[in-house]
């Protein structure tokens, strides 16, 4: 397994990067543009800063940028891609298979969105991605999903990423559902929660964003 940390310019609060950052051995580290500036708040030294750092504070930047040890990907402002899909794609190319994302939620809801969208791409090779924050787990799901129970959070949401989602069978939580179909539009997913230690999250066509909540 192949794991990497990317960090972008949202919210990062400090108990929420330690817990992930120091209970994860991470292969690699990227730093998403201002994300930089999250790491160098909390001493972690990336492996890769990417981005066309238009936001960035340059003092921070040149810290870094004559290190040896890290290698700088400087993006056309002018580009189809955010600095986070960017991200996501160098992550790709280091042949990763878990990848955490920080500070992909923020102020700014437009990246937000797109945020959790180009998630899409890791779904599509089968890689193990998700967003999270101090207070939400996001990831997207096209298969069978096996849940454990985690009492951090409490509630599970099952919101529609493409137009429909069919054959959605929901076990183990508190509003069951048997070969449904969720739409979007429609808010029937929101707000479910987990009531045994397995609960198991079936779909027969289509993609699911799955919210973990702490409130």
């Amino acid at each position: 397994m192949v794991k990497t940390l990317i960090v972008s310019g949202g919210n990062v609060e400090k108990n929420c990067f330690n817990q992930i950052y120091l209970s994860n051995k991470f292969d690699y580290v990227i730093a998403s543009d201002r994300g930089l500036e999250v790491l160098d708040k909390y001493n972690v030294k990336p492996n890769y800063i990417i981005g066309d750092f238009d936001s960035i504070n340059k003092r921070i930047l040149d810290k870094y940028i004559n290190n040896k040890d890290i290698a700088i990907k400087n993006l056309n402002p002018e580009k189809d891609y955010t600095d986070t899909h960017m991200a996501i794609k160098l992550a790709i190319e280091l042949k990763s298979t878990d990848i955490t994302i920080l500070g992909a939620i923020g102020n700014r809801i437009d990246h937000t969105i797109s945020n959790i969208h180009v998630l899409k791409e890791t779904l599509d090779k089968a890689i193990e991605c998700r967003i999270i924050d101090s207070r939400n787990e996001i990831q997207l799901i096209n298969k069978k999903t096996i849940l454990k129970i985690n009492k951090n959070y409490k509630y599970i949401s099952l919101i529609p990423l493409t137009t429909k989602a069919s054959g959605v069978t929901l076990k183990g939580f508190k509003y069951p559902l048997s070969n449904a179909t969720l739409e979007i539009g429609h808010s029937i997913g929101v707000s479910n929660e987990q009531i045994e230690e397995i609960a198991v999250i079936d779909l027969k066509e289509g993609i699911l964003i799955l919210i973990k909540s702490k409130d």
